[in-house]
């Protein structure tokens, strides 16, 4: 078991501030992903875990350790990179036993926990091949087996997936995921890709320009996005974000929206500018809505079992998705309990 803390971290590169006053508390082996767009700084941070990036000030604590001045090699952490740096002329088992002979590890030792890891990743056939006879995921296979061998506390992965092609993603994806099941240890996994963190994840740290948005579970951050900036991070297609404007609020609890009025639960605004949210799932073709409206819809996205429909709205630009088996779409409804509400500064009101 092992837990980190991150007390007010900070982080610039000249003038350019990476991570600003970052506070975070990991758990025993939670499988962590620090999710965000590019330059968020997530990378930034796993590179200080390593001990490969000097921290500006702040303070990181592996198993109650301080280790901002301690070595990489003495912070029992392992990186898996997305480039594999794997060495090309070296054959598997070579790969994944260097990290042990450098340490002058015995012989009978690294052959233990190399054979160990490959079981784990079921790799043992490829042990005398070298890199460029391994397909990609292969190779991502034996970094994270290389990994496996130091018998880290704590992973990094810095965006292992993003050179594969789609299909071995999601195997791969899986296999991590079985990975964190067997080995029972602490993963802290930097992506940009919101299926990765939603499949993979405990807990998603949702990020943008070096701030946390929003710490929770991936059924926490889909269902209670904090702000603007989360709600339509997570989420395929993005959530759907219409301006209510002071004149559409006839009442506190009644509001203009889609070409209905509606009636607010548990809450009442006041008159002022909003934005309301609706994600594109939650569209419905049923006739049991509590609303309708009639759509305009200038282009459907086919996707087989469903698709994606582009409409304009009471000039509000929308997509809606839909079961795909439909070609005539008389009405789309949805209900109250859908909508998200969110104040001018783009901050989720609550009841």
């Amino acid at each position: 078991m092992a837990n980190i803390k991150f007390t007010n971290i900070h982080k610039s590169f000249g003038t350019n501030k990476i991570i600003s006053d970052f506070n975070l508390e990991g758990k025993d082996d939670e499988f962590l992903v620090l999710v965000g767009p590019s330059g968020c700084g997530k990378s930034t941070l796993l590179r200080m875990i390593a001990g490969l990036e000097k921290i500006d000030e702040g303070e990181i604590y592996i198993n109650d350790q301080l280790v901002n001045d301690l070595h990489p090699s003495k912070r029992q952490t392992a990186m898996v990179f997305q480039s594999y740096a794997l060495y090309p002329h070296m054959n598997v088992y070579e790969n994944m036993s260097f990290g042990l002979k450098i340490e002058k590890r015995p012989k009978e030792e690294i052959e233990q926990k190399v054979i160990h890891a490959a079981k784990i990743l079921q790799i043992e056939e490829l042990l005398e091949r070298k890199p460029k006879q391994l397909s990609g995921g292969q190779r991502q296979r034996v970094a994270i087996g290389r990994a496996i061998t130091r018998n880290p506390k704590i992973f990094l992965f810095d965006e292992p997936l993003s050179n594969l092609d789609a299909a071995l993603r999601a195997e791969t994806r899986v296999e991590i995921s079985k990975l964190h099941k067997k080995i029972k240890t602490n993963m802290i996994y930097v992506t940009h890709d919101q299926i990765e963190a939603m499949t993979l994840a405990d807990r998603i740290v949702i990020l943008n320009l070096g701030n946390i948005e929003q710490v929770g579970s991936p059924d926490e951050i889909y269902n209670n996005p904090s702000n603007i900036f989360v709600a339509q991070f997570i989420g395929t297609p993005k959530m759907n974000i219409l301006k209510i404007s002071e004149s559409d609020i006839i009442s506190g609890d009644e509001i203009k929206f889609l070409g209905n009025n509606i009636k607010l639960k548990e809450i009442s605004l006041a008159k002022k500018d909003y934005f309301f949210g609706i994600r594109p799932e939650h569209f419905s073709l049923s006739e049991d809505c509590q609303y309708k409206f009639k759509p305009k819809i200038d282009l459907t996205e086919n996707l087989g079992n469903e698709k994606i429909a582009y409409m304009k709205v009471d000039e509000h630009e929308i997509s809606a998705k839909l079961p795909g088996q439909n070609n005539d779409v008389d009405h789309i409804g949805f209900d109250v309990k859908d909508i998200f509400i969110f104040d001018e500064d783009g901050n989720r009101v609550r009841s």
